[in-house]
């Protein structure tokens, strides 16, 4: 039996101090990327489309009176771009746009966040520094870990490896095979150290590297890492990737994709994360 005052396993419920710390991170968050030239968007709760983004089995679905198949919003990203180039791309040039929402995903997962989209743009250095601007708001300094999706899928396909290896982070598998360029890779975390394995590792992995190097090298948020081998298995972000950490919950990510043929950047920085992080 469910009681009248059970919420489902999920979702969120805000009161108090928290719902004020809520309204108060969403509006500085909002304030920092309005001065940033971003301008907002709210999109529907709706899609037809969510599946081009997402694991079909994460997308909470009915079907609408045509029987089309209708997703709840479980992703943002690929939605903004898709709305902006295929349907107000004609009213506006703005390419520069954030949107505070829930997402959701299956069976009844609530997600808060503030996320913003760079539509065209290829430097992520700038969606790094919002995030870090975000949370200098509140005192608070997390590590940024930078990744490159490339890598792990160019070590899979020449190794003969199961990219669920990285996905899982199973390191003694990746040092078992005792390849000393590869443990040196798995070794990379500071800039220092970078040159060095620059210098030892295949060709087509060193332009990756460089890549990773020259991002922060651009940086002025400097509580960095590195951590080429981290893979996450994702639709649209298929090169540089950061994740911010604060006490091993993630409160932002994000990376450059190209969808509808556009190179982009963005972002989403986890609200739910970051009030249980300050509170």
């Amino acid at each position: 039996m469910i009681e009248e005052h059970e919420i489902p396993i999920g979702s969120r419920l805000y009161f108090g101090k928290s719902a004020k710390l809520k309204r108060e991170i969403e509006a500085k968050g909002s304030e920092l990327l309005e001065e940033a030239g971003f301008e907002e968007i709210v999109t529907p709760f709706f899609s037809y489309h969510q599946h081009k983004s997402l694991n079909e089995k994460e997308i909470i679905r009915f079907s609408d009176e045509q029987n089309n198949l209708v997703s709840l919003r479980a992703d943002s990203t690929l939605d903004v771009v898709r709305l902006m180039t295929k349907r107000l791309g004609r009213s506006t040039k703005q390419n520069k746009w954030f949107y505070i929402q829930p997402v959701f995903r299956y069976p009844s997962l609530e997600i808060n966040q503030i996320g913003a989209e760079f539509i065209g743009n290829n430097d992520l250095s700038s969606s790094i520094g919002l995030c870090g601007e975000v949370f200098k708001k509140f005192d608070l300094n997390p590590l940024v870990h930078i990744s490159n999706i490339k890598i792990p899928k160019i070590i899979a396909e020449e190794l003969n490896l199961d990219l669920s290896v990285f996905e899982r982070a199973e390191l003694q598998k990746i040092l078992s095979l005792n390849i000393d360029w590869l443990e040196k890779l798995a070794c990379l975390q500071k800039m220092q150290d970078i040159d060095e394995v620059i210098k030892v590792v295949p060709a087509n992995i060193k332009v990756e590297l460089e890549k990773m190097k020259a991002l922060y090298e651009k940086l002025e948020y400097k509580n960095v890492h590195f951590s080429p081998l981290y893979y996450v298995n994702m639709r649209y972000y298929d090169e540089l990737f950061f994740r911010f950490i604060e006490n091993n919950s993630t409160l932002a990510k994000g990376g450059s994709y190209k969808s509808e043929g556009i190179e982009s950047t963005g972002f989403g920085l986890y609200t739910d994360a970051l009030i249980e992080t300050i509170l």
